[in-house]
């Protein structure tokens, strides 16, 4: 029942917008008040029906065939013709049957129109316009009707691929990010550390949140730094004195923002930075948020240039989170990323407003 209901949904409400049609017809006629309920129908009646031809032809064939190929001219000699025929079937129909049948109304309100011939009724300009406007409207409004629903369509369908990919990114993440976790987790394991139980801890933490708080498209911003403290200190466990961090915020205004968003440029930067400097390495990160934005930027000292271009290439965390950003904030977020001789930088600013 279901799927019938579903392929009679469109006929059903075509033949609403045409009973609609014809009943604004009748209630913005004033002549309307001033007939029985034959006359009504067999004055408006044939109109409607003479829209419907209208709408139709050019939906289905007119537009696809000339107007949406760029025939222009030939869409409008065709047009022209359609509405002088359907003119013509139009007059044919009053002469030989409105006319006669409600002779006394019409030649009481009309008397010299109806003295007129089919050739001199059909080649009146200006009846022909008005009558052309009133058959060709129906056609503008199911033309409104159908681009909104495109749209409609196009929207949907444009937010599910938006949400696919950025779940299809989600998933590329959170492996890479686990993965090196797991590795740093692994090289204190072998040096037997006392910091092991620590960074457990630390990287139970992570999985907590990664698997079971930043399932939403936004999070709060202050949950994404209490990430960033559990990752920079597990970090800072692994490369000690190897490395010098400092992570500033200035919150003013609680916000939201992509899960994970920012940690990716900070495990871009251990990854291929630090991890690659044989001397110490520094890095500094920035995080403040107003009622209108939100600015993060990071800094770290790179190795030699052959070594951090090589790793550079296998970068995938930064393709994906600059893919989010297309999706996430397509018109409000600058990224700007500088490489200098011994320092890699990347400012990004959010317009939350």
């Amino acid at each position: 029942m279901e799927k019938i209901t579903t392929r009679y949904k469109p006929l059903l409400q075509h033949a609403l917008f045409w009973v609609g049609v014809l009943l604004y017809f009748i209630a913005s006629s004033s002549a309307a008040a001033q007939m029985e309920y034959p006359q009504v129908l067999a004055t408006y009646a044939p109109i409607v029906v003479l829209q419907i031809i209208a709408a139709y032809t050019c939906l289905q064939f007119l537009i696809p065939t000339f107007l949406e190929k760029g025939k222009y001219l030939v869409f409008v000699v065709l047009l022209t013709l359609l509405l002088l025929f359907l003119f013509a079937l139009y007059i044919l129909f009053r002469m030989n049957y409105v006319e006669i049948i409600y002779f006394d109304y019409y030649n009481r309100i009309m008397p010299e129109y109806i003295q007129l011939s089919f050739w001199e009724r059909l080649f009146g300009i200006r009846v022909f316009l008005s009558k052309a406007i009133t058959y060709i409207s129906p056609t503008v409004l199911l033309l409104l009707m159908r681009f909104y629903k495109n749209q409609q369509k196009y929207l949907q369908l444009n937010e599910q691929k938006k949400i696919a990919e950025l779940s299809a990114l989600k998933n590329q993440l959170n492996p890479h990010f686990l993965f090196n976790t797991l590795n740093n987790l692994y090289a204190l394991a072998l040096k037997k550390s006392d910091k092991t139980p620590e960074v457990i801890s630390k990287l139970s933490d992570i999985l907590d949140y990664m698997l079971y708080r930043c399932n939403d498209q936004f999070v709060s911003l202050r949950k994404e730094i209490e990430l960033i403290d559990n990752y920079l200190a597990l970090e800072e466990i692994r490369y000690g004195k190897r490395v010098h961090v400092s992570f500033t915020t200035a919150i003013e205004e609680e916000q939201k923002i992509a899960p994970l968003l920012l940690l990716t440029f900070i495990e871009n930067a251990f990854k291929h930075g630090v991890s690659q400097e044989l001397n110490q390495a520094t890095l500094h990160i920035d995080l403040k948020a107003t009622k209108e934005s939100i600015h993060f930027s990071i800094e770290n000292t790179i190795p030699a240039a052959g070594v951090y271009e090589q790793a550079s290439k296998e970068a995938i965390g930064l393709k994906n989170v600059s893919k989010q950003l297309e999706l996430l904030y397509p018109d409000t977020h600058q990224l700007k990323i500088d490489k200098k001789e011994r320092v890699y930088k990347v400012q990004l600013n959010i317009e939350t407003i």
